[in-house]
């Protein structure tokens, strides 16, 4: 069954979490030693040198690159970068296969703010077909354009001569995971497929029944190619904090969250570009007991901005719920049946954490 963090509420279910001897997880161990251990000082003159050199290597009039959605945490990186460290970012984004008016909205807000932004639309079709196998063979119903989010940015920096790439935060740090990173300031695109791809990039791609003219978009860069390029996180220089992003992305780059809380959670700020995310968020609670509203909480928690018990009530009350009508809209954007989406769903549940009820999938365990 599932173990909670004694601070927080992250689960042992969750992917390489692990827990310290007083049942500390690891998300937490790190929040811990951020405030004690880090030394903020020698991480900024890392970043110094990366930014000089950056400045110096780049064949482009942008001198580094920022992958953006025109959420809070892109929009407040790039905002530091440009605002702080006299930096001339460009921007890129992919286009989800989902996607709100609010998340468009925020976008053209963030470019209208400054920003030069580079829009990377794949064929509708092939992204479907990508993101249809991810679902089936991952249990992850976006996997093609988490592939896209992760190889785009990459081909268009090493084509552009751009020598730097900044992404937000490293979730398997920040959030509960191996913390091999922790201390390294960049990173690879091998790091990449078997974390952030959690090992599946091969298989979805095969599994998708497309060519490789059509597979194009989603492959890596060659060794060769990135020879020139490195690869880091903000949250190696910055103490990471969500809500801290929020509020610059909202007086500074024009966001703006959503009228009522998101399916799932009890907040309204994040994750508002597409409306698949739910469906990513329900397979999350299905497979590890754990969803949006807990992951918040745990943030929250971290921050200093929730008591545990009010996070115990607030997971009981949010976590793991999706609209009646969700699926249906789901299956028909992966053009199948309502009963092919439960029935790929019901694969991926877990049944030490949740029992068949005749409409969905009852928890077994209690949130404590």
């Amino acid at each position: 069954m599932i173990r909670y963090c004694s601070r927080c509420l992250s689960t042992s279910t969750r992917p390489r979490n692990t827990f310290d001897s007083d049942g500390v997880c690891s998300a937490c161990q790190w929040s811990r030693e951020k405030e004690n251990s880090v030394d903020w000082g020698a991480r900024g003159v890392e970043l110094t040198s990366l930014l000089e050199s950056a400045r110096q290597d780049s064949r482009s009039a942008y001198d580094c690159l920022v992958p953006v959605s025109g959420g809070k945490d892109g929009s407040y990186v790039a905002y530091k970068l440009k605002h702080e460290f006299g930096m001339n970012p460009l921007c890129v984004t992919v286009t989800p296969p989902t996607p709100t008016a609010l998340g468009r909205v925020n976008l053209e807000a963030f470019m209208a703010s400054g920003y030069d932004v580079l829009s990377f639309d794949i064929g509708a079709e092939k992204l479907r077909r990508l993101n249809l196998a991810g679902l089936r063979e991952m249990g992850f119903p976006y996997f093609g354009w988490l592939i896209a989010i992760h190889t785009i940015p990459l081909k268009i920096a090493s084509s552009f001569g751009i020598p730097l790439i900044f992404y937000g935060e490293d979730g398997e740090i920040e959030y509960g995971g191996d913390p091999e990173n922790k201390n390294r300031a960049t990173y690879t695109a091998e790091y990449m497929k078997r974390v952030y791809l959690e090992g599946g990039y091969g298989k979805a791609m095969e599994a998708s029944g497309l060519t490789d003219k059509e597979l194009a978009p989603f492959g890596f860069p060659a060794d060769s190619e990135l020879a020139g390029v490195q690869i880091t996180h903000w949250s190696y220089f910055e103490n990471w904090d969500p809500y801290r992003n929020y509020l610059v992305a909202k007086k500074e780059c024009g966001l703006q969250d959503a009228e009522a809380t998101n399916e799932g959670t009890f907040t309204n700020f994040a994750q508002n570009d597409q409306e698949i995310y739910a469906l990513h968020a329900y397979l999350m609670y299905l497979k590890f007991g754990f969803g949006r509203a807990n992951q918040d909480a745990s943030i929250e928690i971290r921050r200093g901005a929730l008591s545990r018990e009010q996070a115990v009530n607030l997971v009981r009350l949010y976590d793991g719920k999706i609209a009646p009508e969700a699926l249906q809209s789901f299956a028909d954007y992966y053009r199948i049946s309502i009963e092919e989406i439960r029935e790929i769903v019901g694969r991926w549940v877990n049944s030490d954490l949740f029992d068949a009820d005749g409409v969905g999938w009852a928890p077994k365990f209690e949130v404590v």
